[in-house]
């Protein structure tokens, strides 16, 4: 019975597409409303809208869990079974989506910043490359969704994700970061080859025509290595929520709420990348653990690990990682996080 969905797609196509018209909706209001062309979001106003996007994934899950009470028990296939028990379960399995991708999302921050250091991207530009950085990585993640959904019902997929899942934890975990170097990367040496760059910035403006020829701005190249890197990451973040619920719903929405607040974490953390030293270790744990539930832990507690210990054992993994990183940054002094 664990692999019986609740919010089928062929059933529930309609809340599938009410959240992507609500998804549009907000991205629009924040974009028009908060996000004026070419100007500097302040701290304040980056975490306020941070805090009602966090706001807004809470209510949904909130929402969800009433709406599943309500609806499970007209399902005649899910006579018998403990409705309760299962909206409970199934709103904890997106609680527990959504906190591992919004810390994988932090990751993302990290390399955010070294490339726009890289490139030089001036700050009242950035909220625009962003914002396509976005969108773009709602689609990708869309497609790897859709396309994990199908390739999950196969027990040998879900093996070799999980082993995957635990070789990329052991890898932050023990091996040395590479330092980012995006003038080695595929996608930016493709985009060089295919069109001439403009060696400065022409404003907000992606491309340019000059003498009659299309040319990319470094904006372009920004944009196109942040694409880049997205898809990376959704190589390790759409299997780690598939191993906490096979529900394709849950991942897509959790997926999405940590995606769309993105933007503004970004300018709330973006000075404050190196207080969180041991963040990304807590990540590669993190990833050992789920990679451990794919493998190994669903199948030992007869098809699926208690979604209340997963999200106890996540949530405490986060709050050790950051508390450790504010205790060894007061250790070293208050200007340990500018050096």
């Amino acid at each position: 019975m664990e692999d019986l969905l609740l919010i089928p797609f062929a059933d529930y196509w309609w809340a599938y597409v009410g959240f992507i018209l609500a998804l549009l909706a907000v991205l629009a209001f924040d974009l028009g409303v908060f996000s004026k062309p070419g100007t500097i979001p302040s701290l304040k106003s980056a975490a306020i809208r941070s805090v009602i996007f966090i706001a807004l994934a809470l209510a949904f899950n909130y929402g969800l869990y009433q709406f599943l009470l309500y609806d499970l028990p007209t399902r005649p296939v899910l006579t018998g079974m403990d409705h309760a028990q299962l909206a409970r379960d199934t709103s904890l399995e997106f609680l527990a989506g959504y906190v591992v991708e919004y810390a994988l999302a932090i990751d993302n921050v990290f390399v955010f910043v070294a490339v726009f250091s890289y490139f030089a991207v001036p700050v009242q530009y950035q909220q625009k490359v962003l914002f396509y950085g976005i969108m773009g990585a709602i689609l990708f993640r869309a497609l790897f969704i859709s396309l994990g959904s199908i390739l999950m019902q196969y027990e040998w997929i879900v093996v070799i994700f999980g082993v995957f899942l635990i070789l990329t934890g052991f890898k932050i975990l023990f091996l040395p970061e590479k330092p980012l170097d995006p003038s080695r990367n595929p996608i930016i040496l493709g985009v060089k080859k295919l069109f001439p760059v403009t060696p400065a910035f022409h404003g907000d403006k992606f491309w340019v025509e000059i003498d009659g020829k299309t040319w990319v701005t470094p904006l372009f190249v920004a944009l196109a290595f942040i694409e880049f890197s997205d898809i990376i990451f959704a190589i390790d973040s759409v299997p780690a929520i598939f191993a906490l619920t096979n529900e394709p719903f849950i991942v897509f929405t959790s997926n999405i709420f940590a995606i769309i607040g993105l933007r503004s974490l970004f300018f709330v953390l973006q000075s404050m990348v190196k207080a969180f030293l041991f963040l990304k270790y807590g990540l590669g744990v993190i990833l050992v653990f789920v990679g451990l539930k794919m493998v190994w832990l669903n199948h030992a507690f007869g098809g699926k690990f208690p979604i209340t210990w997963s999200l106890a054992i996540i949530g405490a993994i986060l709050a050790v990682s950051i508390l450790v990183s504010i205790a060894w940054n007061r250790a070293r002094g208050p200007d340990s996080t500018d050096t």
